[in-house]
């Protein structure tokens, strides 16, 4: 059922209407403009009257220390709040915080939502939001464009560990408890995208999703019900198409459905320049957008040609003054209601410069996040647990990289690779910890196995880090160029663009290091570290033991935990595992809901660890 409208604060519908009526048409348009903070000053904030800045992936300021957000945020603010030459509407800071404050130095980094869609525990995402809310708070941030309530279709998508499953329920469930939980803490939440991303042909970021209305209903409209009921502020809208028309112009979804008919009263958001792709020329594709329902907009980097055309659009007649007006008060009752106005600036907020980012406390919750989403997938002769004196030999690409553990969106957009850019514990670290016999393979690739000295070999193999159109995966030559991939014109220097779901095909230097320790009599225990189910057919079959561990995070400690009997295998496949390159038409290697446990008598060791019985 759609959720139920919500009740309007009269007090805050007053304040708005006198603050509207204060500003000038330019002033309007600046409240509905935000700009990434590398192309605006706090002074453009000020003389534009600017409604939020945000930062892209990577972008930070200083050192990237909480402190130094803080400062920056400082500044910002008492830009916003001006020396009485303007409204004084204090300004909206925004980021992608989504397994974690993630772009900041430090921060606890949660496994991504594939992960914790696997783990199927809801109270476990609300968690992981409080803390994700808190770190923010240290950092003087005020809005999450999180959580994403995409219902992945195809694992081809590169946007698949940005979804819970494929599970509409699941998605709806564990959104309101995102919600509720990040919101609950004093940050805006902001669900996304609207709507379809999940669907789209051939897993296509940004592409078409073509499907009835009562299909896209039921399986992509109706996991944010709950959010909505719950009082999520902002909805961000998509860059895919739904039967051929732009979401970012589709008025029906925008205003006819998600206003109008299923009472939203907040704030509709665009995403990066998703204006651009409605209409060749800038004026028309704003105005397109505007009318359709868009109130602010994400325009990085051409915010001050997107506010002249706007006006422009305005004084011609193209765009109404009532459709501004109405904008605007969307911004400020959300700045209202979020207590935005009631707030003194950022350094001397409640739960600002706390010192909570990265603490043990919130590394210990995302450590059971870890613990909670591995799914064993084979275990033969009962290989699984380890015994943490017998002699094991840790090798693979990802063993030792909590870049490759982290994924997309960690630090940068496309994230990093290897050790220095992120806080934490690897695999191989985790096991080093409880496992005083084991060595890391001096190559990485496992040439130095030998029977004579290692009992068992455990080989992290997988995905490298990438995020939204680079991680799709193509079969056609579009896009491919030599040592990355193009999308819009950006390069991602980390992953070669994937030209098939076989991981073999892309990464066969995993199955050379898998192949080359099982032939010298060494059995072989696998961790999967990817963003997405792959088709994993010759790895499984040379392997004696395989889990999936998705995107952990920063807390590899806990994939050694479970490995070694400290707690059971509880995580379910959150969508089916293709078992072979054709995830939508070809077999599936296991179902989805599948994963196997331990037997009871593997807990004999457990220590002061909480888990659930598979």
């Amino acid at each position: 059922m759609p959720p139920k409208r919500p009740k309007v604060n009269a007090e805050h519908e007053a304040i708005a209407t006198k603050l509207l009526e204060r500003m000038n048409l330019r002033q309007k348009i600046g409240q509905m403009t935000m700009a990434e903070r590398l192309s605006a000053e706090p002074d453009d904030v000020r003389r534009y009257g600017l409604g939020a800045v945000l930062s892209g992936g990577g972008s930070h300021p200083g050192d990237n220390a909480p402190d130094d957000w803080v400062r920056m945020n400082d500044e910002f603010w008492q830009a916003a709040m001006g020396d009485g030459d303007g409204p004084g509407i204090p300004i909206l800071y925004g980021c992608d915080a989504v397994h974690g404050n993630n772009n900041v130095q430090g921060a606890t980094v949660f496994p991504h939502n594939i992960g914790l869609g696997a783990a199927g525990d809801a109270g476990l995402v609300a968690e992981a939001a409080r803390i994700t809310a808190r770190e923010m708070l240290d950092s003087g941030l005020d809005w999450n464009f999180a959580p994403t309530l995409a219902v992945v279709q195809d694992c081809r998508w590169g946007r698949t560990y940005e979804s819970f499953g494929n599970d509409p329920q699941r998605v709806a469930s564990f959104g309101r408890h995102y919600v509720e939980a990040l919101q609950g803490e004093g940050i805006v939440g902001c669900v996304k995208h609207w709507a379809g991303d999940g669907g789209t042909r051939n897993g296509m970021d940004q592409g078409e999703t073509t499907l009835p209305w009562e299909e896209l209903e039921r399986t992509h409209i109706a996991p944010y019900y709950p959010a909505l009921e719950a009082g999520v502020m902002t909805v961000m809208v998509s860059f895919n198409s739904w039967n051929g028309e732009k979401c970012h112009g589709h008025r029906f979804l925008v205003t006819e459905l998600l206003k109008e008919r299923l009472g939203f009263d907040g704030m509709v958001l665009s995403d990066w320049d998703g204006v651009n792709y409605l209409d060749e020329d800038y004026g028309t594709a704003i105005r397109l957008s505007v009318n359709a329902g868009l109130d602010m907009f994400m325009v990085p980097e051409r915010w001050r040609e997107f506010i002249d055309a706007l006006e422009a659009q305005v004084r011609l007649g193209h765009v109404s003054t009532a459709r501004i007006d109405n904008a605007v008060r969307r911004i400020l009752r959300t700045k209202l209601r979020c207590g935005l106005f009631d707030r003194p600036r950022p350094s001397r907020r409640l739960g600002t410069g706390s010192g909570c980012t990265g603490c043990a406390e919130h590394r210990t919750v995302a450590r059971r996040a870890v613990r909670e989403s591995l799914v064993l997938l084979k275990n033969e002769r009962n290989l699984l647990p380890l015994k943490p004196e017998q002699r094991i030999l840790v090798a693979g690409k990802n063993a030792h990289n909590l870049g490759h553990q982290c994924g997309g969106w960690t630090r940068s957009w496309q994230g990093e690779t290897g050790n220095d850019t992120i806080a934490g514990t690897s695999i191989w670290e985790g096991m080093r910890e409880l496992a005083p016999n084991a060595r890391l393979s001096a190559g990485g690739d496992g040439g130095d196995a030998d029977p004579n000295e290692h009992d068992v070999a455990l080989v992290v193999i997988g995905e490298r880090p990438y995020a939204e159109g680079f991680g799709d995966i193509r079969s056609g030559d579009d896009l491919v160029v030599e040592g990355g991939s193009m999308v819009n014109g950006l390069m991602n220097p980390l992953e070669p663009y994937a030209r098939s779901l076989e991981l073999a095909e892309t990464h066969p230097e995993d199955l050379a290091c898998i192949r080359r320790i099982s032939e010298k009599g060494v059995p072989v225990v696998v961790v999967l570290v990817s963003g997405r189910p792959l088709a994993v057919g010759r790895e499984l079959a040379a392997s004696a033991a395989f889990v999936a561990a998705w995107l952990p995070g920063s807390e590899g400690r806990g994939v050694a935990e479970v490995l070694l009997g400290m707690g059971d295998f509880q995580g379910r496949l959150p969508l089916p595992w293709p078992g072979d390159g054709d995830p939508a038409g070809g077999e599936m290697q296991f179902p989805g809901g599948f994963g196997l446990s331990y037997s009871p008598a593997a807990f004999d060791n457990v220590v002061g660890l909480n888990y659930k019985a598979g």
